[in-house]
């Protein structure tokens, strides 16, 4: 008898259920309360949520840590993404801050179980010690994985880590087994990587996945383009099909992130875009052949 596979579980990055946020304003934060925004994501068929450290303080006040672990499991919320510390990388200026909402991060992965913590390169492209961020990033994975989580960085094609290759050749610098690279669909096809290089990573060093779709022609910087331009899954030119296929032949069996950033999915109420953001990923999974077990 043959045993139909497990359905593909979905997680909802942060962006994608702040309703009116955006990050290249300010003021990161979302408008809309925690619960709100948990109980959309658990009603669209999300399995999987991200919390943004902006919103982390606000969500602690209202419910505290333990309180946000109830309102995660009482809405079948098992994979748990939290992201966002500033300048982890600083020994300098910034040093004091960034210490200060990794400590508040990391507090939080231990209590809420979080699968794993984010973190992004310098946006700016300014100079940098290729040994000072191997080294921070190693000290960072080891941190959490003493709290039960992993580390994984996003590449962005604008930024001083900007492909796939520079992702990874940053964790294998660091050699921490907890540490690896955010695959989002967005940034390996804005940065010209061939699908069939998602095939080759190794499978331990895959944190996660984020799936998302944009038309083949980048309008304004690569920066605005991503904030405001992205599609749903399928909605765009992006070969998806090829990427997750060779992301399965990686290995890779999900949670599959579901990052939607555009002036679109944020003006509309945050339950009808977390399900159209669910609906479309589900379509793309089911349009990329499984593996044979």
């Amino acid at each position: 008898m043959t045993t139909a596979p497990a359905p593909d579980e979905l997680l909802a990055t942060c962006w994608s259920s702040a309703g009116d946020a955006a990050s290249d304003r300010a003021d990161l934060r979302s408008p809309l309360s925690l619960r709100e925004r948990v109980e959309a994501a658990s009603a669209a068929g999300f399995r999987g949520f991200g919390l943004l450290s902006d919103d982390l303080p606000a969500a602690v006040t209202a419910y505290g840590l333990t309180g946000i672990r109830d309102l995660l499991a009482d809405n079948g919320i098992t994979h748990l993404e939290i992201e966002g510390i500033p300048w982890w990388w600083d020994v300098g200026a910034h040093e004091q801050e960034s210490s200060r909402v990794r400590h508040a991060l990391l507090e939080a992965a231990e209590v809420l179980g979080a699968r794993h913590l984010k973190v992004t390169p310098d946006g700016d492209d300014g100079p940098w010690d290729r040994g000072l961020w191997a080294a921070r990033f190693a000290e960072l994975a080891a941190q959490a994985h003493d709290v039960g989580a992993r580390l994984g960085i996003e590449f962005f094609p604008w930024s001083n880590v900007a492909s796939l290759a520079e992702g990874l050749q940053l964790v294998t610098a660091a050699g921490h087994p907890a540490g690896g690279v955010i695959i989002d669909t967005w940034h390996v096809a804005r940065a010209g990587t061939p699908p069939a290089d998602l095939a080759a990573v190794p499978l331990e060093r895959i944190i996660g996945v984020e799936l998302n779709d944009a038309d083949e022609c980048v309008v304004g910087t690569l920066f605005e383009d991503t904030v405001h331009r992205r599609r749903y899954c399928g909605e765009g030119d992006f070969d998806l099909t090829a990427m997750i296929t060779d992301l399965r032949s990686a290995g890779w069996t999900g949670p599959w992130g579901v990052e939607i950033l555009s002036d679109e999915h944020r003006t509309q109420p945050v339950g009808e875009a977390l399900r159209r953001a669910a609906t479309s990923a589900r379509h793309a999974l089911e349009m990329a052949p499984a593996l044979a077990s």
